[in-house]
């Protein structure tokens, strides 16, 4: 349950303006059909989460006790930054139509998250708790759901109501001190 809660409530502050829930309020405004969307983005979310997930959970099998407690910990910490730097949404992550737009949406979703801040914190979670594989990507897939459908259903209205800075510096010192608290209680926090 404890992997379950921290997923969620870091990926769910994580992907407060995050290019994939500006990818979220692009696709609204553009299709105006929530429920195909919505289902897209979390059938792209659970697959996407589940390989990184499977990512984290092999780590941990091939790199030692240590140097995984360091690395775990300085990627924590180094998230933690990368919570600071705004997220835009590029030209090449924009949906491209004539799939349908529930297949429209799975792949730009997934295409989108390769490489994103909450694909990388899945991997990071996954191998801190590598005992828990469905807690982490059930946790995971329900922060993205937290933050991405009110961005679908309400969207640019409540775009510009949320307080990005501040719920991203949260988000970054609950990053920075899982970051420490990894470093610092070594191997009796892995596992």
């Amino acid at each position: 349950m404890q992997a379950f809660l921290i997923a969620t409530g870091l990926v769910a502050l994580a992907e407060i303006g995050d290019k994939t829930q500006l990818l979220a309020f692009m696709l609204a405004a553009r299709f105006k059909r929530p429920w195909p969307i919505v289902l897209g983005i979390f059938v792209a979310t659970v697959v996407n989460h589940a390989l990184a997930g499977a990512l984290g959970g092999w780590l941990t099998s091939v790199i030692g006790p240590t140097a995984l407690r360091w690395g775990l910990g300085l990627s924590f910490i180094a998230m933690a930054g990368w919570m600071l730097i705004p997220d835009k949404l590029d030209e090449d992550d924009a949906p491209k139509p004539g799939h349908g737009v529930f297949v429209t949406t799975v792949i730009a979703f997934f295409l989108a998250e390769m490489g994103d801040k909450t694909q990388i914190a899945t991997v990071a979670l996954a191998a801190r708790f590598p005992l828990d594989f469905i807690g982490v990507v059930a946790g995971t897939t329900a922060g993205m759901m937290l933050a991405n459908v009110p961005a679908v259903l309400v969207g640019d209205k409540l775009a510009h109501k949320l307080p990005v800075k501040l719920v991203h510096a949260v988000a970054a010192v609950i990053f920075a001190v899982l970051g420490v608290v990894t470093l610092v209680a070594g191997g009796a926090l892995l596992g």
